[in-house]
Parts: C-alpha cells; structure tokens; sequence
C-alpha cells in the first residue's frame, strides 16, 4: 500500500507539473489551447493533445480545472486519484518532486531485449507509428515493468486506448481529408464546367455584341439620312419662317394702318352718333308737334263735322218746315 501510495503521488506530482507547464498564465484552469504547451513534454502532435483534451474533458465546459486534470489522467492509466492523495505531507511532494523520473531510470538498464520487448508491445497495441518520440513511454512503461508490474497491464490499456482514439480521430482525419479532396475534386469540376460554360456564354455575348454592333451601325446610317432629311425640311422651315416673318411684318404695318383707320372710324362713328342722337332727338320734338298738330286737326274736323251735322239738321229742319208750306200751299 505504500508503495502504492508513492506511485499515486508521483503520478499525482506529474500531473500537477504538467498542469503547471500548460496553466503558465495562473488561471486555475487550462483550455485546449494551453494543451498544445505539452508538445515538449509529451511526444504527441497537437491533434493528439486534442484527443486527449477531449478525453479528459467530459462535460463539455472547453476547459480542465486541476482536480479534473489531475482525476482524469489517473482514470485513463487505471490509477485512482483520490482527495486524499492530493492533501498528503508536502514534504513528500516535494521528494517525489525534485527526483523525477529520470532519475529512477539508468539509461544503460535498456538493453536491446528491453527495446525489443516494447517495439512489440507497440506493435501489438498498434500505437508503434502513432507517436513522433515514443522515449518518455518506453522509459515510464520500462519503470512501470521494474517497479510496479501489477500496474503494466493497465498502462498498456491505456496506451491501447489512447491509440484506439488517436486511430479513429486519424481515420475521421483521413476520411475528411479524403472528403475535402473529394470536395476539391467536385468543385475542381464544378469550377472547370463553370469556366466552360462561361467561356461559351462570352462567346456568345461576343457574337451577340458583334450583331448589336453591326445593327447600331445599320441603325447610325439610317439615324444620319434621316438626320440629312430632317436638316433638309429644318431647312424648309425656316425659309417658311422667315416668308412668314415678312408676311407677319407686313401684316403688322397694314394692321397698324388698320388701326389708324379703325381709329379714325371710331371718331366718326362717335361723330355720327351724336349727330344720330341730336336728330332723334330732334325727330322727338318733330313726333310731338305732329302729335299735337294731329290732336288740332282731329279736334277741328270733331268741329266741322260737329257744324255740319248742325247745318244738315238746320237744313232738315227747314226742309221739313218748306215742305209742310208747300203741302199748305
């Protein structure tokens, strides 16, 4: 159990360093960003660091506080690391600290058997092509096999599912890739089909403004002979526009004269209306001395006629009285 204890907190060491190297801003937290500080440290690319940010960040929340870093790698090399764990004697931190790794390594301890044994490991795990610097592994799996053999098996689980993961995020990568090209492919064609149709479509506007431009001239020489016949009857009509011009002066002088007569007229017409008001009024005065000399000569033939009535009864009267003489005589 103590034995256990020291790998825990080796481990547990490991994984507060390696915290540390990411978290160089002091943040509390590390995003997938300052994964890729572990380039360095670990001989993983930086697709592979997102892999195993992926894996250790389950909640989707983009970033990894201590406790998770630190819980998360311990669950994927088969260590629990507990609370407990990390409240343990600082001292003892600091032993496991400053002594490191590589110091429990000698170098000259890794025959060529050692080599061989973990090249066929890898191979067996099919991770030997996965990792650019596989030394750090083969120096921890060398160390897990001396020290802690009851904890290999879980290290190779690890390793296998590690390089499981980085497999089918290489295969998605490939068939991505395959995908884009694929994609280029088509857009390629797409492009060229394009490029074809627009050349076809430029030589048909070519054609088409070749026409246009043979009909713009057909339509410029019948614009000029009509403009040559519109300047011709221009013509025309300012030779009327001046006849009429003096046809308008010469109908102003005799309107002019027109006026003096009419002028003139007026005088007299003004002339000859009084004169017309002065007979009539006149001839008023000769309708009622006529009038009145009509009433003298009806009232002296009343009184003629009145005479001769009287005179013919006189007349009567001595007839009658001749006729009785006669009668008596």
């Amino acid at each position: 159990m103590s034995r256990l204890e020291d790998v825990q907190v080796e481990m547990l060491e490991k994984a507060r360093e390696l915290f540390q190297l990411c978290d160089k801003n002091e943040k509390g937290f590390i995003t997938k960003v300052d994964m890729q500080r572990l380039q360095s440290e670990l001989p993983l690319t930086p697709e592979q660091l997102e892999t195993v940010f992926d894996s250790l960040e389950q909640h989707n929340k983009g970033y990894l506080t201590p406790v998770e870093f630190s819980m998360g790698l311990g669950k994927l090399i088969g260590i629990e690391l507990c609370q407990g764990a990390g409240r343990m004697d600082h001292s003892r931190h600091e032993e496991t600290f400053e002594s490191g790794w590589s110091d429990d390594l000698d170098p000259a301890d890794d025959d060529d058997d050692e080599e061989k044994r973990f090249c066929s490991m890898m191979e067996q795990l099919g991770a030997a092509q996965l990792f650019e610097d596989p030394h750090e592994i083969r120096e921890l799996w060398a160390r897990l096999r001396k020290e802690r053999p009851e904890l290999l098996s879980n290290f190779e689980e690890f390793l296998l599912r590690v390089s499981s993961y980085i497999k089918e995020v290489n295969h998605e990568k490939e068939s991505m890739e395959q995908a884009l090209k694929r994609k280029e492919s088509d857009h390629d064609r797409e492009v060229r089909c394009l490029y074809e149709e627009m050349e076809q479509q430029i030589k048909a506007e070519r054609e088409r403004l070749v026409c246009q431009e043979a009909l713009r001239h057909d339509r410029s020489n019948l614009l000029q002979k009509e403009l040559h016949n519109k300047e011709q009857e221009l013509e025309k009509i300012l030779y009327r526009q001046k006849k009429l011009e003096h046809q308008l002066q010469s109908l102003n002088s005799e309107q002019l004269e027109t006026r003096v007569q009419n002028e003139r007229l007026r005088h007299l017409n003004e002339n000859l209306l009084e004169e017309l008001e002065k007979s009539k009024w006149e001839l008023e005065a000769v309708k009622g001395q006529l009038q009145k000399l009509q009433k003298e000569a009806q009232l002296e033939q009343e009184q003629k006629d009145r005479d001769v009535f009287r005179v013919s009864k006189n007349m009567q009267k001595e007839k009658q009285s001749l006729l009785r003489q006669l009668e008596l005589l």
